[in-house]
């Protein structure tokens, strides 16, 4: 068996080849990652599904153009969020709670900011309030902060990465990422308080 990384590349030339299934393949690796990326940022899936749907068009369309200075996966996140920063310009896009539950193909997407810590009801009150209190505050963050911190807390990934697909400096990622943080902190200080 090869190794992951491997079985992308050979994909990936299979794909810049002009062969619909490795694309197809790489499609199926990155779908959920990048769904939920959508999802979480617009908050409606419908709207997700469509920029999904047109992420990965503008994929297959400008795969050749793909230069690997990056990995795939970031050149995909780049993408769609470039697709959807391109449709917000054109309408508002609404939003919702982040604790609405994530559903894909029928498989739901775990989004767990503040989990279940026990069956205790009233431990169970508390940590709603918890996720509530954490959804408002991060849904009052700005959308430059809000992605950031989707794409480092939620997604889990590297500030590199996060510059790569944002085309944004290293700096401006770990500035963005404090503010952002430093924002639910206070947000949430008030909660921490009472409790």
């Amino acid at each position: 068996m090869q190794p992951k990384d491997s079985v992308e590349t050979v994909l990936l030339q299979k794909a810049r080849a002009g062969d619909p299934k490795a694309f197809e393949e790489l499609i199926k690796k990155h779908e959920p990652k990048i769904y939920s990326l959508l999802l979480s940022m617009t908050k409606n899936e419908t709207e997700a599904a469509d920029l999904f749907q047109e992420t990965f068009i503008s994929a297959w369309r400008n795969l050749k153009s793909f230069k690997e200075r990056s990995s795939f996966s970031t050149w995909l996140y780049r993408i769609a969020v470039n697709t959807l920063l391109m449709k917000k310009r054109k309408k508002k896009l609404s939003t919702v709670s982040l604790d609405v539950p994530i559903e894909h193909n029928g498989e739901e997407i775990k989004r767990d900011f503040a989990g279940d810590w026990s069956d205790n009801p009233l431990a169970s009150l508390e940590n709603k309030e918890l996720r509530d209190r954490l959804n408002a505050a991060i849904g009052e963050l700005p959308e430059k902060y809000r992605t950031v911190l989707h794409l480092s807390d939620v997604q889990g990934l590297p500030n590199e990465d996060i510059r790569k697909i944002l085309g944004i400096s290293l700096p401006s990622v770990k500035t963005r990422l404090h503010r952002a943080r430093l924002h639910v902190r206070e947000k949430l200080s008030e909660y921490f308080k009472r409790t």
